[in-house]
């Protein structure tokens, strides 16, 4: 599908009908979904123990 450029002085109106209930919640749903499937996962660091020479635990 095309750009179509507007000329200079005019201005395109376009109009859509509502949509129904049934629309919409289709709609909610689909967004819903992309973004539990597209959503970046967090993930937890976990804190690195060592064991120093004295024998103590020291975390990172």
């Amino acid at each position: 599908m095309g750009h179509i450029k507007e000329p200079k002085g005019v201005d395109f109106i376009i109009k859509s009908e509502p949509l129904t209930d049934k629309e919409q919640a289709a709609i909610s749903e689909f967004i819903k979904n992309y973004k539990i499937k597209h959503s970046k996962k967090k993930t937890t660091i976990a804190k690195k123990t060592t064991i120093s020479n004295t024998g103590k635990k020291e975390f990172a």
